[in-house]
């Protein structure tokens, strides 16, 4: 399979997840760091089939209006978590034994995605929230003011001094100025990618927007990403390219350091 796009630390294919997990070697990887389609914003398949700008952004947002659609976000709860056993499984051949997986998700989802997590073969190791200080107000209702990164590892994992210890909760604004739906802050994504050894590789198989490559390039990190819709591919690329020239690095907690 010939790269979409590519640097010296990073490589990026514009194909469907499983087409390029089945093309990497075995312990190729360093770690899994990725935001798959969650299939969410109702208890139903009829609820899931509206567009992600529907689901995802309030209805006022002029992100809304040009904001490219992503594929792969409309399944029901069942298919959803076979599918998302299917991959994690592939990516448990591709990751190095020890290291760790991490992937988002929302309130509906999160039960499902950490079964499917289990069914993968990964070992569970716990949920970190990611609080947004300006979640939509719900009148007579608790706020849904988090998505959650699950993670697990690749079988047992002896602890790492040179990781340390990390956080388990992480407060972040959205980006305010988007290239995706449902684009992640790059202080999120560089939090997780710290769970991957220094100068480690990164592996993405729904790498959207690219903020998971970005976060990887910046912290010294290789990058390798799947994204199958065409505008978001060239959005990452560009990302990418940008991340690699420029050496910027990210704060935990903060953006640009």
């Amino acid at each position: 399979m010939s790269p979409y796009a590519s640097g010296k630390r990073w490589t990026l294919y514009h194909c469907d997840a499983l087409a390029l997990l089945a093309t990497l070697p075995d312990a190729s990887s360093d770690g899994l760091i990725t935001d798959p389609p969650y299939s969410s914003g109702g208890g139903f398949r009829g609820d899931r089939m509206g567009s992600v700008s529907d689901k995802y952004l309030n209805s006022d947002s002029k992100q809304a209006t040009y904001l490219p659609q992503f594929a792969g976000d409309n399944r029901d709860q069942r298919a959803f978590g076979y599918w998302c056993a299917l991959w994690l499984g592939e990516c448990l051949r591709v990751v190095k034994p020890g290291r760790a997986a991490v992937l988002f998700t929302d309130w509906r989802q999160l039960p499902t995605t950490t079964d499917a997590l289990q069914a993968g073969g990964w070992v569970w190791r716990g949920i970190v929230p990611w609080v947004k200080r300006n979640s939509r107000p719900q009148m007579g209702r608790f706020g849904a003011a988090a998505e959650y990164a699950v993670w697990g590892t690749a079988g047992p994992s002896a602890d790492d001094a040179a990781i340390g210890c990390l956080p388990g909760w992480i407060e972040a604004l959205p980006p305010r100025d988007r290239e995706h739906v449902t684009q992640k802050p790059l202080e999120v994504m560089a939090l997780c990618c710290r769970i991957v050894p220094s100068e480690g590789g990164v592996l993405d198989p729904f790498a959207g927007s690219g903020s998971t490559g970005v976060s990887a390039l910046a912290s010294g990190r290789s990058f390798t990403g799947a994204e199958r819709t065409e505008e978001n591919a060239e959005v990452c690329a560009r990302r990418m390219e940008q991340a690699e020239n420029d050496g910027q690095q990210i704060g935990m907690f903060g953006g640009a350091a």
